[in-house]
């Protein structure tokens, strides 16, 4: 009984769960469509408002799209009218400029044919006035007496002499003009440079006295026979005069570095008291190195005068040399030292380079130290040596230049040149023999006398200067000019002289009358 209750309420269990299950189902599935179909409808309303939505946007799109278009089309019709106006306006402006040119053109057409009237008006007037000179000028060849050619010719030649005249006066104007410019620079140059260069004036001579301590002493000296003097004499190359000079002998030799190398020799002997001719051979060669040493010495001192640096050993002893050696009386080393000196203050005075104004002036003449040994002039003397040692190139051609031998290239060497004739030309520098002088002063004077229209010639200032007196009815003014610088081109290119010769032209004009 207990098994059939038991299956009984198991099956009851059973079959209420397989109910509750099947109305769950049925439930679940009525919810579940309940739920869908709600779904579906919210689906729908959401779709017909988005739809809505979709054709509001669409048409608010399509509204501000025409607008756009709409504001563009204005905006484009804006322009068009615009560009319309200023192509009208274009218009009217090239319509305007060809009517101005047409005008102008009418113009320019209507001028065209005046100015052809014009010119078959002048080419008539012309024709007209060729015919009218012609007859004039038959009339001027008929009245004159002259042809047409030989009227021109005279008009070229008067008008000529005019011009020539005028150019004349010109010239002498802007030569007095640029001379009296020229003196004053010049004379201001020069003069500081001379008073700021004070040398010694030194005249050398040929000879040398050497002073005795008693007359016995000249005997020694000649020796037995004349051994001690003859031996002397052909040691040192000079001449031993032994005369009635009270306590003195004289030493006489054109050379005067062998006059002095004989003076100390001879001097040192007579102080050692003892004379043979194994002690004159001794003190001669002693003489000659102290000869050398104080040309080197001398040298060097006159290169520290200068301010001179960096010369060559050689050029030092060449310097030294010119102590002994003079030229027409003057001391060649002093004046090198005094060219130097005043080449390097005119320099100052130019702006231009003062050293080697100073190096030019004292080695200038160099080339005198070995012109008793080397032949040719002392100028292709001192160039090679120059060159033989390195010398700076202006140096040469400042010491190539200094006499005029070429053309000056430089202001140091215009300069050097000038300083070389201020110290040779300078009162009391140099000498001549009163032959010599005089016949310089006749051949200036014949010089000049030998142009046409001189009257007399005058020859002052210890020649230089020279003053010609014309005859006033043979050379004019103008002539006078010409004359002065035709005598002074053949004083140049004729005479030998130290410094300038200036040439004065005199010309005097008298009108007399008498008061009866």
């Amino acid at each position: 009984m207990k098994n059939i209750n038991s299956v009984a309420s198991f099956l009851v269990i059973t079959l209420s769960l397989a109910v509750g299950i099947i109305a769950g189902y049925y439930a679940r599935k009525t919810i579940a469509e309940s739920r869908m179909g709600k779904a579906e409808e919210e689906i729908s309303r959401i779709l017909d408002e988005a739809g809505k939505e979709a054709e509001a946007k669409k048409k608010e799109i399509l509204l501000e799209a025409k607008d756009e278009i709409h504001r563009a089309r204005q905006e484009a019709e804006k322009d068009n009218r615009e560009r319309r106006r200023e192509l009208d306006r274009i218009e009217r402006r090239i319509i305007q400029k060809e009517e101005s040119l047409d005008k102008k053109t009418e113009n320019i057409e209507k001028k065209e044919n005046i100015l052809l009237e014009k010119e078959k008006d002048n080419e008539k007037t012309q024709q007209d006035l060729k015919l009218i000179m012609t007859q004039q000028l038959k009339e001027l060849e008929r009245l004159s007496g002259l042809s047409s050619e030989e009227a021109k010719e005279l008009l070229l030649y008067n008008v000529g002499q005019q011009i020539r005249q005028e150019t004349a006066i010109l010239i002498k104007n802007l030569e007095a003009q640029a001379k009296e410019e020229a003196d004053k620079r010049a004379k201001n140059l020069v003069s500081l440079a001379i008073q700021r260069c004070a040398a010694d004036v030194v005249s050398e001579t040929t000879v040398s006295v050497v002073p005795l301590p008693n007359d016995e002493m000249k005997g020694r000296i000649i020796g037995r026979e004349g051994r001690n003097i003859r031996n002397f004499e052909a040691l040192t190359g000079v001449d031993l005069i032994i005369d009635d000079t009270p306590e003195a002998v004289i030493l006489s030799s054109f050379d005067p570095i062998r006059r002095e190398i004989a003076r100390v020799a001879l001097g040192s002997l007579v102080s050692d008291g003892r004379i043979h001719p194994a002690r004159i051979e001794e003190m001669v060669e002693k003489a000659k190195k102290d000869i050398e040493q104080e040309m080197r010495e001398v040298g060097e001192q006159a290169a520290f005068e200068v301010g001179v640096h960096g010369l060559h050993p050689e050029l030092i002893r060449l310097l030294g040399r010119l102590k002994y050696r003079t030229s027409y009386g003057q001391n060649v080393l002093r004046h090198s030292i005094e060219v130097a000196h005043l080449a390097g203050i005119m320099a100052a005075e130019l702006g231009v380079d003062i050293m080697l104004a100073k190096r030019a002036g004292l080695l200038h003449d160099i080339g005198k130290s070995v012109d008793h040994e080397v032949s040719g002039p002392h100028v292709e003397i001192g160039v090679d040596l120059a060159k033989k040692y390195r010398e700076n190139k202006d140096v040469i051609h400042g010491i190539a230049a200094h006499h005029g031998d070429i053309v000056p290239e430089t202001v140091e060497a215009n300069l050097i040149q000038a300083a070389d004739a201020i110290s040779a030309s300078r009162p009391g520098a140099r000498r001549e023999t009163l032959e010599t002088y005089i016949k310089r002063l006749e051949k200036l004077e014949a010089v000049a006398d030998s142009f046409a229209g001189v009257e007399r010639t005058f020859a002052i200032q210890a020649g230089r200067e020279i003053r010609i007196i014309v005859k006033p009815e043979e050379i004019d003014d103008l002539k006078a000019i010409n004359l002065a610088r035709e005598i002074a081109d053949k004083v140049e290119h004729e005479l030998d002289y130290p410094g300038q010769i200036k040439v004065v032209v005199i010309r005097e004009t008298r009108s007399v009358e008498f008061a009866k």
